[in-house]
């Protein structure tokens, strides 16, 4: 488990919690070391770590709980000024810092799993990126060769679509591939993966799913895209290739294949129909 993984699972009463103890601790650091010395930086660690894995609300809780210990830290250290609202001055002003910091942490992070999701997502149809497919499907290979699960991955072409491209142009073509895309995920559970791997090629990779209940999802998923293309007037079918695993492949590329290479059969055969294999090594 690397470290980004570790911490994300870590709860937000953990964040918030851990937070407070750390800036009491700079607290009492701050107190025995004399007002000469300052940890002010320091206090922006809990700050930014509470809105990065907890929200806003946390890096504002723990704001006004850093200025808060930092005062009383300098107050019983013996720091003394000409004026006692000058207390209060320096105090508001490092509470506005932490607010800013805190804005600009939320901010930060907001940018980030914005660009986090368009690297996860097909910008043309909104299936799930090839590239966050093969992290997923990497992840299911260990799942299902550690517990002995069933995996099965379907592998879609469409026939004839390059003759949709070439006759109602590029913008109908990214429509059909849309359409598409709404159709599987009408179908399919939150556990399974529909991705675009390139083209006018998808994979849809369905976990602890043996032969029988792919060969129930992919009857109706197959019936209902026809259907959609019909309905649409598009001259669209679907050649699948869909492979239960009963012996994983140690690699995505090599289970990939296998898949591929099904769906070819149906593709040299006539096209729009379904091959179902088992591969068991």
């Amino acid at each position: 488990m690397n470290a980004g993984n570790f911490f994300g699972k870590r709860s937000k009463p953990f964040w918030v919690t851990t937070g407070v103890v750390f800036i009491i601790m700079l607290g009492a650091i701050d107190y025995f070391s004399g007002y000469e010395i300052s940890f002010s930086l320091f206090y922006l660690i809990p700050i930014f770590l509470a809105v990065w894995f907890v929200d806003e609300r946390a890096g504002l809780l723990l704001s006004c709980t850093s200025a808060i210990t930092w005062f009383i830290a300098d107050y019983s250290a013996g720091l003394t000024y000409s004026h006692p609202s000058i207390y209060i001055w320096n105090t508001l002003l490092r509470l506005g810092f932490y607010f800013v910091v805190t804005w600009l942490g939320t901010t930060l992070k907001k940018a980030y799993k914005v660009n986090q999701e368009l690297a996860r997502t097909d910008y043309v149809t909104g299936a799930t990126s090839i590239r966050y497919f093969y992290e997923l499907a990497r992840i299911e290979i260990s799942r299902s060769r550690r517990y002995g699960l069933p995996l099965s991955l379907a592998y879609i072409d469409l026939d004839n679509f390059k003759a949709v491209n070439d006759r109602l142009g590029h913008t109908a073509g990214d429509r059909v591939l849309r359409e598409m895309t709404e159709a599987v995920c009408q179908h399919i559970r939150p556990m399974d993966t529909f991705a675009r791997l390139g083209g006018d090629e998808f994979a849809l990779l369905m976990p602890e799913t043996g032969r029988e209940a792919a060969e129930k999802v992919v009857e109706r998923l197959h019936s209902s895209l026809v259907d959609e293309m019909i309905k649409n007037g598009w001259m669209v079918t679907f050649s699948l290739g869909v492979v239960t695993y009963k012996e994983v492949p140690k690699t995505v590329d090599e289970m990939v294949k296998i898949a591929d290479s099904a769906m070819y059969s149906v593709k040299t055969g006539g096209k729009n129909g379904v091959n179902y294999c088992v591969y068991a090594g």
